[in-house]
């Protein structure tokens, strides 16, 4: 059977290239998805960046560890500790102590990213100097990077200040100074570098006098210690919690120290999203490719079988073709794998979404992954068919060689509903017990993929109805081509369901995906708007907060019921394992009442108090009156009460506590109420006032819930637009090589028409109009997979208290759907006008 095979693999090329594209393309993505995936599993050890050239690094407790059963469970803190003063008493007694501050700056016309440090850490990463001087009076400052020069003068929210001088740094330590004095400044562990500093890539810096930057930011939580490491960790020792840093540790004191890691973490989730993703795609069509390849056989099948082939013989001769085409087009895909992942890489490190090191690495595994995956599914895509054909009749094979009688066997019609079953019963258990986990992305990523395959499976169920119904009006208009191209789909269900496969997956997922994000960021919309009694809710210019001047100049206005309210985190331990995170806000539960709608469902948020914080359902421990051992922002342990208990929500209602018990946390965000009788433009004006000194922000409360409308973290939208764009680009070339295949399959149909007097143009009217038809088909089956996914979110909003209306990306369908329409006329329409360039006589009498 083998020789057979080989023959016909020869005589019905057009059909193996298509199956041979198909797969080879499949086995490319999951070549380059698990290629990036291998490569995003380990970071490098990262190096020091501003503290490269400290001799040691002494930072405050910044980890909160609890011990449990099952190990040490670890959590960084909210508002990480100082060293403590008796401490850094002890470390001045050994050597030269530096204090280092770090608080963000704005200034017009500088990057975004601005961060503010004493002058006399400069010294430690080390910076190299261009020229000038160090700043010296309290307006005075030293810039990295191009964006200002030496002489100028520059707004920024911390006041107007000038930049001075010029210099640089030796390799000694020693600065050459070239500004006005001509004066030689020797380095030394205070750091006295003077100049515009040549940016190292890491930062934007804004280096203040040291009396400056102390004022600008009071609170230190490391210093650098001129003196001997041991001696160091001998003085600090009986200090919980801090730390002495040497070496590439002191890496750890930098701004971000695990940004690198967090990036691959996030970059792995990603990789390991997109890969499930387009694996399922590219499984799904090449299944679906394979299973139509050997459907368009069936007339050869009955030949054979009149001829006297066993049906064993004809499942062994399947069977090896598609062995020899799995082999070739896997071999082929892992080849094309190892070209694209090394720019797939390029690409996400160009777009930020990988650090400046990431690339390919070495690992096999996807290779190995990526061959036999493409291998399997090519041999399981044909053995169904293969099977139903071996089990014909010869005279049966014959009979039902045109028209698809019997397009939905047993097996599938069982497999569907099983999986469609599936479903519904796992969407029931999770709006029962715990609705919260349809909004997590691995949830609402992978379902789609359930009924996805569950309504490709019973396609063939609804393509024959669905394709009268949507050909209904087109049969009706004068003419006979609407009739025709009605009956055609109609009559061609396998055909119909194969191209409308591809069409189907494309737009479920993205319906599915992209309206997920859209609906669950509207409910968060909604959940603010409806939490938001402030009149005007009023921001800082900077991440630093409000200093207590401008707090104290926003409690003075006439009118206005202030509260100000500071951005924190409380801990607690569950099931005596697992330590948890809550986002906390810290507010005065007088003003708290007047501003904010807490969707409170027990107690009273006028309850709350130094002694007590409000929690939401999420927590293990939800009953009012109970006290629950927690830990505050900064580690401190401490029994609380449940003063009141909030909805669940979308899962951002966090925990409300009392500012005493958020030690270290800097007011972030102002709600202003007006009084009984306030005038709103002049409450409004007195606002504006007393923040214009800071640069702060006041916003209505309609302004305030435009600006914080959330939006799609940038590295999950980029990672649905990767998924999505590669879908879209493999079921695009699946459903171009899918028309090829089946228009290829219909040269003699389209030469009956001819002979039947139809013209040229007449025929390639018709082939079009059924490519639009079932392209048509495959969107309302893939629209009808979206709303039922958005549909099963919608009800867990509801029952999360955070109702909400589904959000259908109409645009991005739309687009999707254009996109197939264009690419199945086109690839239906090309091969047939090939194939009419010869008489129709001839075409009417070419062989199969």
């Amino acid at each position: 059977m083998l020789s057979v095979a080989l023959r016909t693999l020869r005589a019905r090329w057009v059909t193996f290239v298509g199956s041979f594209v198909a797969l080879a393309l499949g086995v490319a993505l999951i070549a380059v998805m698990g290629l990036s995936l291998a490569s995003s599993l380990n970071a490098p050890d990262g190096k020091p960046e501003r503290f490269a050239a400290a001799p040691v690094v002494v930072k405050g407790a910044d980890t909160l560890r609890v011990p449990t059963a099952n190990g040490v469970r670890v959590h960084k803190l909210a508002q990480p500790r100082a060293v403590p003063a008796g401490a850094v008493a002890k470390l001045k007694k050994l050597g030269t102590v530096v204090e280092d501050r770090s608080f963000a700056v704005r200034a017009r016309g500088g990057p975004g990213d601005l961060v503010g440090h004493p002058w006399s850490t400069a010294a430690f990463a080390p910076y190299e100097i261009d020229a000038g001087r160090a700043p010296r009076a309290a307006d005075e400052v030293v810039v990295s990077g191009d964006w200002a020069k030496p002489g100028e003068r520059v707004r920024t929210d911390r006041g107007t200040v000038r930049v001075v001088g010029t210099g640089r740094v030796g390799a000694t330590g020693r600065v050459v100074v070239t500004g006005r004095t001509g004066a030689t400044e020797r380095v030394g562990a205070t750091g006295r570098v003077s100049g515009a500093v040549a940016r190292r890539g890491f930062e934007n810096a804004v280096f203040y006098a040291d009396e400056r930057a102390a004022a600008l930011s009071p609170r230190s939580v490391q210093l650098v210690v001129d003196a001997d490491a041991a001696a160091v960790r001998e003085a600090v020792r009986g200090s919980t919690g801090v730390q002495v840093l040497t070496g590439d540790a002191r890496r750890h004191a930098d701004a971000d120290p695990d940004r690198d890691s967090e990036a691959l973490t996030a970059m792995n989730a990603m990789f390991g999203t997109a890969g499930g993703v387009t694996g399922f795609v590219s499984v799904f069509v090449v299944a679906s490719t394979f299973a139509f390849a050997v459907a368009q056989r069936r007339r050869e099948f009955g030949l054979l079988r009149t001829a006297g082939a066993t049906p064993g013989q004809i499942r062994r001769m399947v069977l090896a073709e598609a062995l020899v085409v799995g082999v070739l087009a896997s071999a082929t895909g892992c080849v094309l794998g190892a070209y694209g992942a090394p720019r797939l890489a390029a690409q996400m490190v160009d777009g930020g979404l990988a650090p400046r090191w990431f690339t390919i690495g070495d690992a096999t595994w996807p290779y190995h992954l990526a061959f036999w995956t493409g291998l399997f599914v090519a041999l399981c895509g044909v053995v169904a068919a293969s099977w139903r054909a071996g089990r014909t009749a010869p005279v049966q094979a014959l009979g039902e060689a045109s028209v698809d009688t019997r397009a939905m066997t047993r097996g599938r019609r069982l497999s569907g509903l099983v999986l469609l079953a599936t479903a519904a019963v796992t969407l029931v258990l999770a709006l029962v017990g715990d609705p919260g986990e349809l909004l997590h992305r691995k949830t609402y990523v992978s379902r789609p993929m359930l009924l996805i395959t569950a309504v490709a499976l019973l396609a063939p169920v609804v393509v024959r109805p669905l394709t009268r119904l949507i050909a209904w009006l087109p049969a009706r208009l004068p003419g006979a081509g609407g009739m025709l191209v009605r009956e055609n789909a109609a009559a061609g269900v396998r055909r119909t369901a194969a191209i409308a496969a591809p069409v189907l997956v494309t737009v479920a997922l993205a319906g599915s995906l992209l309206g997920a994000t859209a609906t669950l960021n509207e409910a968060k919309a909604d959940e603010t708007r409806r939490q938001t009694a402030a009149d005007f809710v009023v921001t800082p210019a900077s991440g630093a907060g409000f200093d207590a001047a401008t707090l104290r100049g926003l409690r003075e206005v006439s009118g206005a019921e202030v509260s100000a309210t500071a951005s924190s985190a409380v801990y607690v331990l569950e099931d005596g394992v697992s330590l948890a995170k809550s986002e906390a806000r810290a507010a005065d539960p007088g003003p708290l009442a007047t501003t904010t709608r807490l969707p409170v469902e027990a107690g009273r948020t006028s309850d709350l108090d130094d002694d007590s914080l409000i929690v939401n359902r999420e927590w293990q421990r939800h009953t009012v009156g109970q006290r629950v051992w927690v830990w505050l922002g900064d580690g401190t342990r401490k029994s609380l009460r449940i003063a009141a208990v909030m909805t669940t929500g979308t899962g951002d209602n966090g925990v409300y506590v009392t500012p005493r018990n958020a030690p270290g946390a800097t007011v972030d965000r102002v709600d202003v109420a007006l009084a009984a009788g306030a005038d709103a433009h002049a409450v409004a004006a007195a606002l504006r006032a007393a923040v214009d000194s800071s640069g702060g922000q006041v916003l209505t409360k309609n302004q305030w819930v435009r600006a914080s409308h959330p939006e799609t973290n940038r590295t999950t939208r980029l990672g649905l637009l990767l998924v999505l764009g590669i879908a879209l680009l493999y079921t695009g070339i699946s459903l171009a090589n899918t028309m090829v295949m089946a228009t290829s399959d219909r040269v003699r149909d389209l030469a009956v028409l001819r002979l039947a007097g139809a013209t040229r143009w007449q025929v390639l009217r018709l082939v079009g109009a059924e490519a639009l038809t079932v392209v048509t088909v495959g969107g309302v089956l893939g629209l009808l997979v979206a709303g039922l996914n958005l549909l099963g979110m919608w009800s867990a909003l509801g029952l999360l208290s955070a109702p909400t209306t589904i959000e259908i990306p109409l645009t991005a369908v739309g687009a999707v759907l254009g996109a197939c329409a264009v690419t199945a006329v086109v690839w239906s329409v090309i091969p047939a006008a090939l194939a009419l360039r010869r008489r129709a006589v001839e075409l009417a009498g070419v062989r199969e």
